[in-house]
């Protein structure tokens, strides 16, 4: 496993300050400047490519894929207003319980 010093924090930055100060040369401000729904079918795109990637079974296309997944998210939290750091907290509530605890205590649809 490589040793990285990257942050997903660090890219949440990047993204926010592409967002604020991005010219025409900035893919982040480009997508962006199409709206919420653009970005968020971008990740979706990004999420069934990752899928496909794992399926294949080739890990340089799953980091690759990935890469990108993690990338539109953090678009698409940004244009909503959700912190990266909401998330985290989020995740770190569930992992207090098990996941069964935690998807048998999710309100019923």
């Amino acid at each position: 496993m490589a040793d990285s010093t990257f942050t997903l924090s660090d890219l949440e930055a990047i993204v926010a300050d592409r967002l604020r100060n991005g010219d025409a040369t900035s893919y982040t401000r480009k997508l962006a400047d199409k709206g919420l729904a653009k970005a968020a079918q971008k990740l979706g795109e990004e999420a069934v490519e990752t899928v496909i990637a794992a399926i294949g079974g080739d890990a340089d296309a799953v980091t690759y894929e990935s890469a990108d997944l993690l990338y539109h998210l953090l678009v698409v939290l940004a244009l909503k207003g959700v912190p990266l750091e909401d998330v985290l907290s989020e995740l770190k509530r569930r992992t207090a319980q098990s996941g069964l605890q935690e998807k048998a205590a999710r309100p019923a649809d």
